[in-house]
C-alpha cells in the first residue's frame, strides 16, 4: 500500500513539473513515506529524517517531508523530535503534496522565513479516490498496483492501522475498471488490487448479487479486460473468504493461484485476545476450500509471535498450524507494542528474549517448508510472466502463477510476455530455470506454481 501511495505522489509531482531523480543526494525535495505497523519502522523513519536534517542546516532551501502512517499517528508531535521538518502529511492527504510544495517554494521566493512547517493529518472525504495516478514517463510497467479500498473497520487489539488509515472507504467500481483498462493499454499485464481489508471492498456500496460479493464482482470485471493476463490482491482478511471467492479461483483463469491469508496465531485463545473473528478450525476450512478450487494454491501469511499472554502451548499451536498449511512464504513478526492499542496494556507481556526465540523457531519451520515446496517444482515447466532483467542484468526475472520469483536466461524482448520456463534448481524463495520455448507444455509436480 505504501509503495502504491508513493507511486501516486510521484506521478502527481511529475504532472506538476517536478522531476524524480535517482539519488537522494541530488534532490531538492526528499519525501519519506512512512509505516507505523511496528515501532521499529517508526524509529527507522525518525532516524532517517534526523540524518537528513544536518543537510537542511547546510542548505535551508532543502525541503524535507514526512508522509503516511507515522505522520498520521504522530502529527505535529513529530516536530518535537524533528523541529526542522517542512511537511507532515497524513494518509488521506497525499494528493495535497504538490500544492503544499508549491506553496513552500512560493513563500520562500517571496522572502518568507524558513522554519514554518505545514502539518495536515485531517480526514478528507473521498481521499480514497485520489490514489489513481501512475508514474507516467517511467519505464514500462509489466505489473501495477491498483488501490481499490482504504481504511479498516476491524478491531484487532494489536493493530494501529484503523488509527492511521481511518474507516473503510471503497472506490467506485467503474473507476477501478477504467484504471485497469488504461494500464492494460499501456502494456501492464498484471494488476494487484490493494486494500487494508481488500476482501471488504464495496460491502456498504454494492449489493451481493446471486450470492456474489462486490469484491468478486470486481474480480469478474477485471478478469474480462483484454490485455490483463493476471490478477492478484492483497491484503485480505479470513472473514472475507466465502465460497464465492473460493469458486472464483476455479472459474477465473487470470486469477493467480496465490493467496496471502493472514492468520496471526494458531491458538484460538490468542485469536480471541487479538479480536480476530475466526477460529483455527475456520481458518483451516478456508485453506481447504481454496485448495479444493485450485490444488496448486500457494499461500503466504502473517504471524505474530509473543503476543501478550502467549504460552508455550499457544506457540506450539501456531507452529502446528504453519506445518499443516505448509505455507510457501510468511512474514513472521515479534509482537511490537503500539501505544494506543488495547494489547499495549494487556497483562502477560512476553519477554523479548522469548519472543526472539519463538521468532527464530517459526522462521526455521517456514524456511524448511518453503524450500521443500520450491524444490518440488524442479523439473517442471512453469508459466512465468516476465518482468524484465534481473539485478545483474544477465538474466530475466518474473513470477509464476503461484507468485514464485523465477530467474532464467532469455531475450530482453520477452518482457511482458507469458513464457514457459523449465525449472532446474530452487532456493527458499527463488526458482532458476531455462526458457523452454514457445511450444513447451506446462506441467507441474503439484499443479501450476
Amino acid at each position: 500500500m505504501n509503495e502504491r501511495d508513493s507511486e501516486a505522489v510521484a506521478a502527481m509531482l511529475r504532472a506538476r513539473g517536478y522531476r524524480i531523480v535517482a539519488s537522494e543526494d541530488d534532490c531538492d525535495v526528499l519525501l519519506l513515506n512512512t509505516c507505523s505497523v511496528r515501532d521499529a519502522a517508526e524509529q527507522k523513519a525518525i532516524g532517517k529524517a534526523g540524518h537528513q536534517l544536518s543537510r537542511k542546516r547546510r542548505n535551508p532551501d532543502f525541503v524535507l517531508g514526512i508522509l503516511g502512517c507515522m505522520a498520521q499517528n504522530r502529527g505535529a508531535g513529530l516536530l518535537d523530535r524533528l523541529p526542522d521538518v517542512d511537511l507532515i502529511i497524513g494518509t488521506q492527504k497525499f494528493h495535497r503534496v504538490p500544492d503544499y510544495l508549491d506553496n513552500l517554494r512560493a513563500a520562500r521566493q517571496a522572502g518568507a522565513p524558513v522554519g514554518q512547517a505545514i502539518v495536515d493529518v485531517e480526514a478528507e472525504a473521498g481521499s480514497q479516490n485520489t490514489i489513481r495516478d501512475h508514474m507516467d514517463g517511467a519505464e514500462r510497467q509489466v505489473c501495477a498496483f491498483v488501490s481499490i479500498q482504504q481504511g479498516c473497520n476491524m478491531d484487532c487489539s494489536f493493530c494501529i492501522v484503523p488509527t492511521t488509515r481511518g474507516d473503510e472507504r471503497s472506490r467506485p467500481m467503474d473507476e477501478i475498471v477504467r484504471e485497469c483498462e488504461e494500464l492494460a493499454a499501456r502494456g501492464v499485464r498484471e494488476v494487484t488490487l490493494l486494500g487494508q481489508i481488500v476482501t471488504s471492498y464495496g460491502r456498504r456500496d454494492y449489493p451481493h448479487t446471486g450470492g456474489v460479493s462486490p469484491f468478486v464482482q470486481l474480480l469478474e470485471r477485471v478478469n474480462a479486460i483484454v490485455g490483463i493476463d493476471r490478477i492478484r490482491f492483497t491484503s485480505p482478511h479470513p472473514r472475507g473468504f466465502r465460497q464465492d471467492l473460493a469458486d472464483a479461483f476455479s472459474r477465473m483463469p487470470k486469477l493467480g493461484e496465490y493467496v496471502h491469508l493472514p492468520v496471526q496465531s494458531g491458538s484460538n485463545r490468542i485469536l480471541r485476545a487479538m479480536k480476530r473473528p475466526y477460529t483455527r478450525e475456520r481458518y483451516l476450512e478456508i485453506v481447504a476450500s481454496l485448495r479444493a478450487a485450485k490444488p496448486s494454491m500457494a499461500f503466504s501469511t502473517d504471524v505474530i509471535v509473543g503476543f501478550p499472554g502467549e504460552t508455550d502451548e499457544d506457540f506450539e499451536e501456531t507452529r502446528s498450524l504453519c506445518e499443516a498449511v505448509d505455507y510457501d512464504m510468511a512474514y513472521i513478526f515479534k509482537y511490537s507494542v503500539r501505544t494506543g492499542t488495547p494489547a499495549a496494556t494487556m497483562p502477560g507481556q512476553v519477554p523479548d528474549s522469548l519472543r526472539e526465540e519463538r521468532n527464530q523457531a517459526l522462521l526455521e519451520v517456514l524456511r524448511a517448508g518453503s524450500l521443500r515446496r520450491s524444490q518440488s517444482l524442479v523439473g517442471t515447466v512453469q508459466e512465468v510472466l516476465v518482468e524484465g532483467p534481473d539485478r545483474t542484468g544477465l538474466h530475466l526475472t518474473g513470477r509464476t502463477r503461484g507468485n514464485r520469483a523465477t530467474v532464467f536466461e532469455g531475450a530482453p524482448g520477452l518482457a511482458g510476455s507469458l513464457v514457459p520456463v523449465e525449472i532446474a534448481r530452487a532456493s527458499v524463495s527463488t526458482l532458476y530455470g531455462e526458457f523452454a520455448g514457445a511450444d513447451a507444455g506446462l506441467q507441474t509436480a503439484r499443479g501450476s506454481a
